[in-house]
C-alpha cells in the first residue's frame, strides 16, 4: 500500500529530521516521490492542531472512549496551484496492519478543519463506516497518523470510496504533504 510505505519513511524522518516548535509543526529535510507529478519536487505542508502536539496524547474527546469527534487541524505552506486537499487518519499499530480512521477528499485548500466538521467527502473507513472513527485500540498505546496531501485536481469519487482508492486517484497529484503524529491508549 502506498501511504503504508510513505507512513514507514515519515516515521523514520519524524525520528531523526521532523521538530515539534510546540504547536506541532513540522519539516522535512528529503523528498518522497511516490505519487508525485513527474519533475515535481516534494513540499511539505504543515499541519498541527491545537488540541495536541506532534508526537503528545490526543485528548479523550477526539476517541472512542470521548465524543469520537475530529480534532481541530491547521494547515500552513500549502502551494499555489492547489486545487484540493485530502486527509487520512490511519492507525499503523493495528494488529491487522494499517487501520483507516478517517478518509476525506475534495476538501477546499483551506488553512483549517475544525472540531467535528465534514469538510469535503468523507470515504470508507476501517470500522465500515463513511465517519471519523476516533482512536480505538484494542490493548496499549498505538500511533494515529494524521496525513493531509495538496492535489492539483479534485478526486471526484463516490463516498464509498476506500483510502486505497483515493492513494490510487492520487497518483501523479501530489503537490505537497504533511503529516502530524498523535498517541492514545486505553487504560
Amino acid at each position: 500500500m502506498f501511504l503504508v510505505s510513505m507512513a514507514v519513511l515519515w516515521l523514520v524522518l519524524a525520528a531523526g529530521c521532523i521538530g515539534n516548535d510546540g504547536n506541532g509543526a513540522q519539516e522535512e529535510a528529503a523528498d518522497i516521490e511516490d505519487g508525485l507529478r513527474e519533475g515535481q519536487e516534494a513540499v511539505s505542508i504543515f499541519i498541527s492542531s491545537s488540541s495536541f502536539d506532534n508526537g503528545s496524547q490526543i485528548p479523550v474527546r477526539y476517541t472512542c472512549d470521548g465524543e469520537n469527534i475530529n480534532p481541530p487541524l491547521e494547515f500552513g505552506n500549502i502551494p499555489e496551484g492547489t486545487e484540493s486537499l485530502v486527509l487520512i487518519i490511519d492507525d499503523p499499530d493495528a494488529p491487522s496492519g494499517s487501520f483507516t480512521h478517517w478518509v476525506v477528499w475534495d476538501i477546499p485548500p483551506v488553512s483549517r478543519i475544525d472540531e467535528n466538521s465534514v469538510p469535503g467527502t468523507v470515504g470508507m473507513n476501517s470500522f465500515g463506516q463513511m465517519a471519523y472513527g476516533g482512536p480505538c485500540p484494542s490493548s496499549g498505546t498505538h500511533s494515529y497518523q494524521f496525513m493531509v496531501f495538496a492535489l492539483d485536481t479534485e478526486l471526484n469519487l463516490t463516498g464509498r470510496a476506500s483510502a486505497d482508492q483515493v492513494e490510487e486517484s492520487m497518483q501523479d497529484h501530489i503537490l505537497a504533504q504533511g503529516l502530524l503524529t498523535g498517541r492514545y491508549g486505553r487504560t
